[in-house]
């Protein structure tokens, strides 16, 4: 993620935080080096910075005037709405947050700051699903009748569950954070003193699996395309192969969800052990044919076939490809809108929660937009407002 920024010409990291020591270590580090060699940015770059453990201590740094968060999702919303009352611009990755609720309480105070925000997306950024988008939401396919999304499940090895003595490198009371606290494993966490896959990936606490981590690129993409960017569905009802909570890896495993729009428009969500690391689709279906974009490989089909051909013109699509980094970049140069701001972030965070909290529930629900909660549904709205499917923490917390 800082590769870009070291590349851009317009800043300079002056501090880093991590609490994984070793993270930080980076003169030498090998895994920065092959990272640096990889995307053309010289280590360093990095020599001189601050470093910290605490993201309190980052926010108070005087030069600093934006921040990037990558940290479990668990600690998304918690460190940014730390950085909203810093007056640190903010990038920050996906999903946000684990509930409805503390989404909607960082879009609103990010709407009440003067801050710059961007949901750190990649979807957007990539020509094939651009040029999706564009041909739909300029009526190429016709009137958009339903839609088809999915994301892999990704295979793990079982865990090891076994109680662990913590590190001492790692200030894991701090990785922890806001949820209640677990024993340590290191494959609750992530691979000690090397990059790999991470085991909070997988566990509720911290994460509620690919429904809403790696689900919020096509939710998105459907959000932007369907022109409901800014609202949401109305209807949602899905099942998941849901292992027992107390389990150390206890996310969903496949699953299939359908929703349906205030404009008719039907869109199903599903989750497969068969798909490719990386894999996903995003199809629309219309009166006068369809389109479909797929990341890994990123391509894209339609048929009839000379739709690919179709002409955009900007004034109807008024939208510029570019890097999801840059355009945090530049919109803070001209203090303007990201084109996927705190409340976009937010409504498609939305879309996969709303679709996890029917898997867990088994029935069909409804939701209002607007109100941004489950008519008459207190079990569901308890879901929506807190973490789902374990006890609620609070974002004072």
């Amino acid at each position: 993620n800082m590769s870009v920024f070291l590349r851009s010409g317009y800043c300079q990291t002056v501090a880093l935080c991590d609490v994984d020591r070793w993270r930080l270590n980076v003169e030498g580090n090998p895994t920065v080096a092959r990272v640096a060699k990889r995307n053309k940015w010289d280590p360093a770059l990095l020599n001189d910075t601050f470093r910290t453990t605490d993201f309190r201590e980052l926010l108070a740094h005087p030069r600093v005037d934006a921040v990037m968060i990558n940290t479990p999702d668990h600690w998304h919303v918690p460190i940014a709405l730390a950085a909203v009352k810093a007056g640190k611009h903010i990038a920050c990755e996906k999903p946000i947050g684990l509930a409805i609720a503390h989404g909607r309480a960082l879009a609103d105070a990010v709407a009440e700051s003067d801050i710059i925000f961007r949901t750190d997306s990649n979807f957007r950024s990539e020509p094939e699903l651009f040029r999706t988008v564009s041909l739909v939401r300029t009526g190429k396919i016709g009137q958009i009748k339903k839609i088809r999304i999915s994301v892999p499940i990704y295979p793990v090895p079982e865990p090891n569950e076994a109680p662990m003595p913590v590190p001492e490198e790692l200030d894991y009371e701090m990785w922890q954070g806001p949820v209640q606290r677990q024993p340590y494993t290191e494959d609750r966490v992530h691979p000690r003193g090397k990059l790999g896959r991470p085991g909070w990936f997988c566990n509720r606490l911290y994460c509620d699996g690919m429904i809403t981590n790696w689900g919020y690129h096509p939710a998105d993409i459907v959000q932007w395309a369907n022109d409901t960017e800014l609202t949401g569905p109305v209807e949602v009802e899905g099942r998941a192969d849901m292992p027992p909570v107390d389990q150390l890896y206890n996310v969903h495993g496949e699953f299939q969800v359908r929703y349906r729009y205030a404009n008719g428009v039907e869109l199903e969500f599903v989750g497969r052990k068969d798909y490719k690391e990386g894999e996903s689709y995003m199809h629309f279906e219309g009166t006068e044919g369809w389109v479909r974009g797929w990341r890994a490989p990123n391509r894209i089909e339609a048929e009839p076939r000379s739709i690919l051909s179709a002409e955009v013109k900007y004034e109807d699509f008024p939208f510029e490809l570019r890097n999801e980094k840059t355009d945090f970049i530049e919109c803070i140069r001209s203090h303007s809108r990201t084109l996927e701001d705190a409340e976009v972030g937010h409504r498609s965070s939305t879309v996969p929660q709303l679709g996890y909290i029917a898997c867990l529930l088994g029935r069909k629900l409804q939701w209002d937009p607007v109100k941004e909660e489950f008519p008459g549904d207190d079990e569901a709205n308890k879901l929506a407002a807190g973490h789902a499917g374990l006890p609620p923490w609070t974002i004072e917390s």
